[in-house]
């Protein structure tokens, strides 16, 4: 999944590439790849300047975060990122991050990962806390059983154990 820029000599590079999931190593990502990933677009080199333009799309599989059951989340990503050379990168006083270097991104020996950059873009499309659907009712806290699927008799009131002793002074 590398791109190797010093091919593009000024010029323009069409993309059309297609990867099945088991060409991504995601073992210890919080998310799995249900489809193949679809990448397309542009990359266009000025100089040590590159700019990769298209769009991201394929199915990814997560946990629901309520209820730990698996959904699909399909993502259909525009990119646009603006590559520079990793020796720009130099990183060495704190400084404050302006608007400007949030699509900058960075190449080494004039090769693109491609699949880190999709990898990247996949956690950004990915939704800030997952949900298998709005009203998901989540697992029983007393005996685990997920809430969607059946229902429960547990008692799911929480009775702090340091108050106990204070329940004795009240009669």
């Amino acid at each position: 999944m590398l791109l190797d820029l010093s091919r593009l000599r000024g010029g323009v590079e069409t993309l059309a590439r297609r990867y099945e999931p088991s060409a991504f190593n995601l073992a210890q990502e919080e998310f799995r790849l249900a489809a193949p990933v679809e990448l397309t677009g542009e990359v266009r080199k000025d100089a040590q300047k590159v700019r990769l333009t298209g769009r991201i799309r394929t199915t990814l599989e997560c946990d629901c975060g309520r209820c730990l059951e698996p959904f699909a989340v399909p993502i259909d990503a525009n990119v646009d990122v603006l590559l520079l050379p990793a020796s720009e990168n130099s990183g060495d006083a704190e400084q404050e991050v302006s608007e400007d270097d949030l699509g900058v991104s960075y190449y080494k020996d004039d090769v693109l990962d491609l699949g880190e950059l999709m990898r990247e873009q996949f956690y950004l499309a990915l939704p800030m806390k997952p949900l298998c659907r709005e009203d998901c009712k989540g697992l029983c806290p007393v005996c685990g059983i997920n809430r969607n699927r059946e229902t429960c008799t547990c008692d799911a009131t929480w009775v702090d154990p340091r108050m106990e002793a204070l329940k004795r002074f009240r009669t």
